[in-house]
């Protein structure tokens, strides 16, 4: 959000000679960003950017705090000079009551006061409009500039329009409908803070915008001015929901700090007071249930110098909270500071006290410098989820894959299961995604038939699929998937593909046998892990599905080195006949487990029944001669005869 600011006016609040320039180099650097200087004939404004979590530096005498304390930090002399508030004199000439409703808001004042309705003096005019704020009768104005200066929203209500003695606050019903002061009509959706009068008419939508019924007028001559710090978020989702974006619903709905009301007020009534011929007829009423809390952070100077990385002396972290308004104590070498009310929201924990010191203290007078590694700061790679999804993602990449992001939310006809024991979304946005998926398998297959002009195409997608649980969240589970399409595919090439995409993430011990369900391909295990699935689905295509967290529980880059053997290997083909039912990759281990000289088993050929396999042996201790080999053989042989059924051809 932005905010618009004269230079003569934050110099009201800010004591300094530094020119525009400075400000707005120093502002950038430690706080908030300047985005342009405009001259407007002796004066500048500044067009600044405040970030959604300080709503406090969209006021004049936030905005005038930290332009000192930053000034003061980069050398350049600069004094806060906050406004100065007068509690004012009441009355009991007029009665109004308020019925609030502590749930719903914060904090209620308002009282009733005599006014006279004219054009504001000159200088509030230009002020409000150097700042975007079209000027239109004092009144209005004043509500405005308190806003401006103070940084929370206030409302002016005709107090003989209203034509009550009992405000009551209380939650809209669905279909009430209300025009606003712009004269729209709108039927609220239920939720929204309302005030009605005695007989329930409609008065105000709190926080967001008066209503047309109660607005001051030419022939106004009482007002009520209220002030109310409302639930953020209610007023949020009014403002969003009727689509009415005023600047007081954007503050509002920022958690505005409920204590700066009194300070509203008071100044609101000196304005009325000193420009509208104001008088006060009334009491102030105060209802304020729901006070705002702070609470003390502690953090060592050791800790403070740890995380921002250069010695800064406590009593100098200790200054720099001080005149940012935060309430500071320093017991040996630990700093107890207590935020002020207005930044309560935000600051709650040791790292957010270093921030402030760090930003005021100035990023750009950090040195460059790697911190030293210690054992807080080493990570473990191995166990960090996001390492292995880059990992895989790296190799994926480099094979002529391309990630895909599908939607987790299916139909009925993309749902892979019985549609009862699907995780159902209650509110979904369209028929299309109405369920949680329980497999990633048929979004990817979608992209591939939408794209269906193209023969070849390599997706994957690493993302969540959700299991219904009876009463409680539904199981999420992270898996890869992918798909493959062209012309010819291979069944071998996509289980090479993932063999290689294991081997590189120091997974070995692979198994692949039948599906376990109908259809073409294998069921992949890890020992005696359930990895996924490789299905064939036509010529065509074929798609795989793995279980990332039993990758995760796997996942080693644990290396054992072996060094190369000075002797030579003995290299000899084994044709073995076997049953067609037998798995390759059985025959293959059967074979390694008889012998630690026997390094490498590899499929040579195949035809029929036949499966040639070329194996490798070799010691590290001696040449190997046929003496040897030849027990060595027949052991091999007498294993796969016994436990496979397999033979010699």
């Amino acid at each position: 959000m932005n905010i618009k600011i004269l230079d003569s006016w934050l110099k009201k609040y800010v004591s300094t000679k530094a020119t525009p320039k400075q400000i707005a180099e120093k502002l950038s650097l430690s706080s908030v960003s300047v985005e342009r200087i405009e001259k407007l004939g002796n004066d500048f404004v500044y067009d600044i950017e405040v970030t959604t979590n300080r709503p406090d530096l969209m006021s004049l005498t936030g905005l005038a705090r930290e332009t000192a304390t930053v000034l003061t930090e980069n050398g350049i002399h600069a004094t806060f000079t906050p406004p100065k508030i007068v509690a004012p004199k009441t009355s009991n000439a007029t009665e109004i009551n308020i019925k609030n409703d502590p749930k719903l808001v914060n904090r209620t004042m308002a009282v009733v006061m005599e006014v006279s309705v004219k054009p504001s003096p000159k200088e509030i005019t230009e002020r409000l409009e150097s700042t975007d704020i079209r000027s239109l009768n004092n009144l209005i104005d004043i509500t405005n500039y308190v806003m401006r200066v103070i940084g929370h929203p206030t409302h002016v209500f005709d107090f003989d329009r209203l034509n009550t003695k009992t405000l009551t606050i209380r939650e809209s019903k669905p279909n009430e409908e209300i025009t606003t002061l712009d004269k729209k009509t709108y039927k609220l959706q239920g939720g929204d803070i309302i005030a009605v009068d005695d007989h329930g008419r409609i008065i105000d939508l709190l926080g967001v915008m008066g209503l047309e019924n109660s607005v001051v007028t030419e022939q106004t001559k009482r007002i009520l001015f209220f002030i109310d710090n409302c639930d953020p978020n209610r007023i949020r989702k009014t403002s969003m929901g009727l689509g009415v974006r005023s600047e007081a619903a954007v503050i509002n709905e920022k958690s505005i700090d409920p204590t700066l009301a009194k300070d509203a007020m008071y100044y609101g009534i000196e304005l009325f007071e000193k420009i509208a011929d104001g008088k006060v007829l009334s009491q102030i009423i105060d209802i304020y249930p729901n006070k705002i809390k702070t609470k003390s952070i502690t953090v060592s100077e050791q800790k403070i110098q740890e995380v921002i990385g250069v010695p800064i002396p406590l009593k100098k972290s200790a200054s720099i909270l001080e005149d940012l308004g935060f309430i500071v104590e320093i017991e040996k070498d630990m700093l107890i500071a207590t935020p002020p009310t207005f930044r309560a929201h935000e600051i709650e924990i040791p790292e957010d006290i270093i921030e402030e010191i760090a930003r005021i203290y100035g990023y750009h007078n950090i040195p460059n410098a790697i911190p030293p590694f210690t054992a807080a700061t080493i990570t473990n790679s191995e166990t960090n989820e996001f390492f292995w999804e880059d990992q895989i993602k790296d190799s994926l990449k480099y094979w002529g894959f391309t990630e895909v992001y599908t939607y987790p939310m299916v139909s009925s006809d993309l749902y892979e299961g019985k549609i009862e024991d699907a995780v159902t979304i209650q509110n979904p946005l369209t028929e299309d995604m109405v369920y949680m998926r329980k497999t990633l398998v048929p979004s990817l297959l979608q992209v591939i038939a939408k794209n269906k002009n193209h023969e070849k195409i390599k997706i994957f997608e690493i993302a969540n699929v959700y299991h219904k649980k009876e009463n409680n969240l539904p199981d999420e589970f992270l898996k890869l998937a992918g798909v493959i399409k062209k012309p010819k595919v291979s069944f071998y090439k996509v289980k090479g593909i993932i063999e290689q995409l294991l081997n590189n993430l120091g997974i070995k011990d692979l198994t692949f046998k039948p599906l376990d369900k109908e259809g073409d391909g294998a069921s992949i295990f890890i020992a005696k892990d359930y990895l996924g699935d490789i299905e064939i689905i036509d010529k065509q295509t074929i798609d795989f599905e793995l279980n990332f967290k039993i990758i995760l529980k796997h996942a080693t880059h644990k290396k054992t080195y072996k060094p190369l053997s000075k002797y030579p290997s003995v290299i000899e083909d084994m044709a073995i006949l076997a049953p067609i039912n037998i798995q390759t990759g059985d025959i293959m281990n059967e074979i390694k487990k008889q012998s630690d000289l026997i390094r490498e088993v590899t499929l040579l050929d195949k035809y029929e029944t036949t499966r040639t396999f070329h194996v490798i042996y070799q010691s590290y201790q001696k040449n190997l001669t046929s003496e040897d080999i030849t027990p060595l053989r027949e052991k091999i042989l007498k294993a796969l005869q016994e436990k496979l059924g397999a033979r010699l051809k």
